[in-house]
């Protein structure tokens, strides 16, 4: 039985039911597995995936920036396949609402797809050069709202499945650490 369906199961919830009564001691905003039903689970797995695949795919994009042929062209696509990441994302937050989890999980998927909205506004209908030179309004709401989205999104995980969180901590240490190579070469 997986660690999910046995917390669930000593929590007194049934693993072979859709739907799971979260014991009456937990919280109604309560993030474990153990206080989770089952969709509101398999969202919150949604959304570990979503984030870990956003701090790879960033971490190739800031490796993509170095000088070279077809450093922006393989950017770009990373930009757009982690803009696609934004339909999972909502999906969970459709189901984080309708299963009444809580705002600490509505925060990471409504924050990822503000920004996902900025970037392809900024960056691909408008095509604004925001970077170098810096426009300080828009490269601080990206920023704020990329490193918000990672942190919202990463954190729940923290409760439910430290393995997890820690698979999170790392790809975003692969983040920062690609970031800082684009940024040493000057071109973060």
């Amino acid at each position: 039985m997986p660690p999910s369906q046995r917390a669930l199961a000593v929590a007194g919830g049934r693993t072979d039911s859709e739907h799971v009564t979260p014991p009456p001691t937990a919280p109604a905003s309560s993030i474990g597995p153990q206080a989770a039903k089952p969709a509101a689970w398999r969202a919150m797995l949604v959304v570990w995936v979503v984030v870990n695949l956003v701090n790879v795919l960033q971490a190739a994009g800031f490796a993509s920036r170095t000088p070279g042929p077809g450093g922006s062209g393989v950017n770009q696509a990373l930009g757009l396949v982690i803009a696609v990441l934004a339909l999972p994302a909502t999906w969970a937050l459709v189901v984080f609402v309708r299963e009444r989890t809580g705002w600490l999980l509505y925060l990471g998927p409504l924050v990822f797809d503000a920004f996902v909205v900025l970037m392809l506004v900024v960056d691909y209908a408008l095509v604004l050069e925001f970077r170098d030179p810096q426009r300080p309004a828009i490269l601080a709401s990206y920023l704020l709202l990329f490193f918000g989205s990672i942190v919202l999104m990463g954190s729940p995980m923290y409760r439910c499945s430290r393995p997890r969180w820690a698979l999170t901590a790392a790809t975003s240490a692969l983040l920062l650490a690609a970031m800082a190579y684009a940024l040493a070469r000057g071109v973060g």
